[in-house]
């Protein structure tokens, strides 16, 4: 065989390769990140800032510890929830208490919307981790469902919306049938009510600019996604990539903050670490919409997660792009 033969054989091999690496690359990028250019239009509509860090403040500041031994702070965190979602001037405020131990905890929801209708569900903990005052673990997704209730209230949706703030979603409890959101699928069930989906609010509030501030589970997604933490991401599972996708559409372009996603398997680090694990074994799809949590936040179940560490700015535009992912949805009843 000649070696001009050799030559082009190898070169032919090589491209093979290459056009096999590619075609792999290429569906573990579209399968995984879901690219695409569809976008919704700009929003006009504005979340307060100042609104936002005040609640985060309370809640990190004045009512810690909030963890399941602490019932009076649990309780003063729930009631503060109830009395925001009434400044929203319209809808039906419920408490769903359930007994754990030597205590009762409560679910509490603003049901705005026809009540006999699909809904959607849109949730955030307002327990802790320990002592800790985890202003972004989770005061800033309970901040931002206060400021979405209020924000559809005033411009009212196609869609039934139930925001619901859930206790006992940290250890010890997470991942069992005492979780706040556990809970309150099963009244679901038990009530007959449909639930179209559920979103997740899990860390919103830490967001930099500094290069190589966003980590990942493995090193390869550093291929598909930015190292600067200044995005928002909407994280599901694979049985749940078109809800994903449709939800990253209705966010993306809402704002100026730039939106990913993650359509992974739950065994992802990450993935199942919220309340909408408990939507997902109820058969209900379900996804989060977060900063990203440890992979971002180096505060994350620490003393140092402060709301001096927060970007009230940008959580400002996550409550506004969650409210037109909603906004552009149709009721199906």
């Amino acid at each position: 065989m000649s070696k001009r033969i050799v030559r082009r054989w190898l070169l032919g091999l090589l491209i093979f390769l290459f056009t096999v690496l590619a075609g792999i690359f290429g569906f573990v990028w579209i399968f995984l990140a879901q690219p695409g250019f569809r976008s919704g239009p700009a929003s006009d509509k504005t979340v307060s800032s100042s609104a936002l860090e005040r609640h985060v403040r309370v809640l990190s500041e004045d009512f810690i510890p909030r963890n399941a031994a602490h019932i009076g702070n649990m309780n003063r965190t729930a009631d503060y929830i109830k009395s925001e979602f009434e400044k929203a001037g319209t809808g039906r405020i419920t408490e769903q208490w359930y007994e754990t131990g030597s205590y009762r905890y409560r679910n509490v929801s603003l049901l705005l919307g026809d009540p006999e209708k699909q809904r959607i569900v849109i949730g955030a903990h307002y327990d802790a981790f320990g002592r800790f005052p985890a202003a972004d673990d989770n005061a800033s997704g309970v901040a931002g469902l206060i400021e979405l209730a209020k924000l559809i209230a005033a411009n009212p949706v196609d869609v039934t919306v139930e925001l619901v703030g859930y206790p006992l979603e940290e250890p010890p409890y997470f991942g069992t049938s005492q979780m706040g959101s556990w809970q309150h699928v099963a009244h679901l069930q038990k009530s007959g009510v449909a639930c179209r989906f559920m979103v997740s609010l899990e860390m919103i509030g830490y967001f930099s600019d500094q290069p190589g501030s966003q980590d990942y589970p493995h090193d390869l997604l550093h291929l598909f996604y930015p190292d600067k933490g200044n995005f928002i991401t909407v994280v599901g599972n694979t049985e749940n990539r078109v809800l994903i996708k449709q939800f990253k559409a209705g966010m993306k372009g809402a704002t100026k903050l730039p939106v990913y996603s993650v359509c992974g398997p739950a065994m992802i680090p990450g993935i199942d670490f919220s309340d909408h694990r408990n939507y997902w074994q109820a058969g209900i799809p379900a996804v989060m919409v977060t900063d990203t949590a440890f992979y971002r936040n180096k505060a994350y179940h620490t003393a140092g997660d402060v709301a001096d560490k927060l970007d009230f700015e940008k959580m400002a535009l996550v409550v506004v792009g969650v409210y037109e992912a909603i906004a552009a949805l149709k009721d199906k009843n």
